[in-house]
């Protein structure tokens, strides 16, 4: 059973939603540590830790901040299942989601926290860094626009850690369970579609870690099936999804289904390496009606990419240069 210690009776101006799972003390107060400190209030802020499972209740870890935080322990159900919980008794006007092991980065989170003060946004975007350094902190902003206007013209981050959000424009939109790779990327641009009143600046307000043993990194044979295997249950939910929506959503989430496919085939290549692989899971995406990739002047790289991979001696040559270019980096 969930275990809550700490109920706030006001309504907060920020729900900050945490996820954690086996994580090392140190990282985990760190990270609540970078909410705590913001400008915010007691009756402005809400800090909601979900514990996945860890085999020790990360409990023991914040006594000494136990009266800012509602703790919740959930059988290890995976990130999912934790953000949807958190969704649930979050009761801020506006959500953000924080892996426990990354943390807020003081001045660029507060110029957000400026832009929700002062412009009633549905959806305030900003840049991530996982690079320690000093970091300016540039003012500016773009907005408001709407979602799908933003999404015609961008190609979004769709990691959920990277914007803040009104609960206004959440409805019923929930994380899948059971989908451990490219949740965000299923979440995201249903949710950016929802905004009438987006804003966007490149303030880096988020750090994170790079976690080579986390579930996106895992290189093992069960991982990458099940890698490969998300990433077709997002791109093709998106798909049918924007089939059923007006004519500029519908355009807006088919440049990102578009991406979205790119990006599976160039995964299926490095990871892979095998023509055969290749061939096999560009005939799934031929099947569902998302290969070839639309001829669209979304970007250089999309548009060398589909006509590279159109052909058989274009795949060739995406097989021998991507690995090698991949390992470079």
């Amino acid at each position: 059973m969930p275990k809550n210690i700490y109920v706030k009776e006001q309504t907060p101006l920020v729900s900050f939603i945490v996820t954690t799972y086996n994580l090392p003390e140190t990282l985990l107060k760190e990270c609540l540590q970078s909410i705590i400190d913001l400008s915010l209030n007691n009756r402005e802020i809400e800090i909601i830790l979900i514990d996945d499972g860890s085999d020790e209740s990360a409990l023991a870890q914040i006594e000494e901040m136990r009266d800012r935080i509602i703790y919740l322990w959930q059988p290890n159900n995976g990130v999912s299942v934790a953000r949807n919980m958190g969704i649930k008794i979050a009761s801020g006007k506006y959500i953000q989601f924080i892996d426990g092991d990354d943390k807020l980065i003081q001045a660029g989170y507060e110029h957000c926290l400026d832009i929700v003060r002062f412009n009633d946004p549905d959806i305030v975007l900003f840049n991530f860094t996982n690079k320690d350094d000093d970091i300016d902190t540039p003012y500016l902003f773009e907005g408001p626009v709407s979602g799908d206007e933003y999404m015609r013209r961008n190609n979004i981050k769709a990691s959920v850690c990277s914007y803040v959000f009104s609960r206004r424009i959440l409805a019923d939109l929930k994380f899948t369970p059971g989908v451990e790779f490219g949740e965000d990327e299923e979440f995201t641009p249903q949710l950016i579609l929802s905004a009438e009143r987006l804003y966007a600046t490149d303030t880096c307000a988020y750090y994170y870690r790079p976690n080579h043993t986390s579930v996106t990194h895992g290189k093992g044979m069960r991982k990458l099936v099940k890698r490969l295997a998300d990433a077709e249950h997002v791109i093709f939910n998106l798909y049918h999804l924007a089939g059923t929506l007006p004519i500029q959503d519908s355009a807006a989430l088919r440049r990102r289904v578009a991406q979205l496919t790119m990006d599976y085939i160039y995964n299926t290549i490095v990871l892979t390496r095998s023509k055969h692989q290749l061939n096999k899971r560009i005939g799934n995406m031929e099947k569902h009606g998302l290969y070839p990739l639309p001829q669209e002047n979304y970007t250089w790289k999309y548009r060398l990419f589909s006509r590279l991979v159109k052909s058989e001696t274009g795949k060739n040559l995406l097989l021998l240069m991507l690995p090698l270019l991949k390992r470079e980096k």
